[in-house]
């Protein structure tokens, strides 16, 4: 998933599930997996979103849960896209393409996460569904995060070259 998989990929995640997302975000950070400082990568930040991705699931299945499609929630998601796919572009891809390709994943993971789960939360089905979508979701984001691309440390790049010791 080089280039702009993974941009799209951690997008249709965020469609899924907005703080699964930034959690492997945090954990991609963390593995130097991501484009610039923008995503926090400390242990608090991951603390943070992993425990407001296992919230996310949990209040999903409640009967007051709002649509995903609500304009403020679609917003954020779409942002939350952006940014990821943003951060996630490959070495050799465009970040301002991948945070378009995080947007349409994110676009795509919300139409068709709120399709596949239908219209009835609140039945047992209905919340086997969710079910199944967090399982997808969290998946998905472990799968996205292991094929993103390893950034070069800062250390190896302003390393001196090596000599090479078989001309003397």
């Amino acid at each position: 998933m080089q280039g702009y998989g993974t941009s799209f990929g951690i997008g249709f995640v965020t469609g899924l599930r907005s703080m699964t997302a930034c959690a492997a975000l945090t954990w991609a950070a963390s593995q130097d997996r991501t484009r610039g400082a923008l995503i926090p990568a400390g242990p608090g930040a991951r603390a943070l979103t992993a425990a407001a991705a296992l919230a996310e699931m949990i209040g999903d299945k409640m009967p007051f849960a709002p649509d995903r499609r609500i304009p403020p929630s679609f917003a954020v998601r779409l942002a939350i896209g952006g940014v990821g796919g943003w951060a996630l572009a490959g070495h050799r891809a465009s970040p301002e393409y991948g945070a378009l390709a995080g947007v349409a994943g994110a676009l795509a993971g919300t139409l068709l996460g709120r399709a596949a789960r239908g219209g009835d939360a609140r039945s047992a089905a209905g919340r086997f569904r969710g079910l199944a979508e967090d399982v997808v979701a969290a998946g998905l984001a472990m799968a996205v995060v292991a094929s993103a691309e390893q950034r070069p440390s800062a250390r190896v790049q302003d390393a001196p070259p090596a000599r090479d010791r078989s001309m003397r």
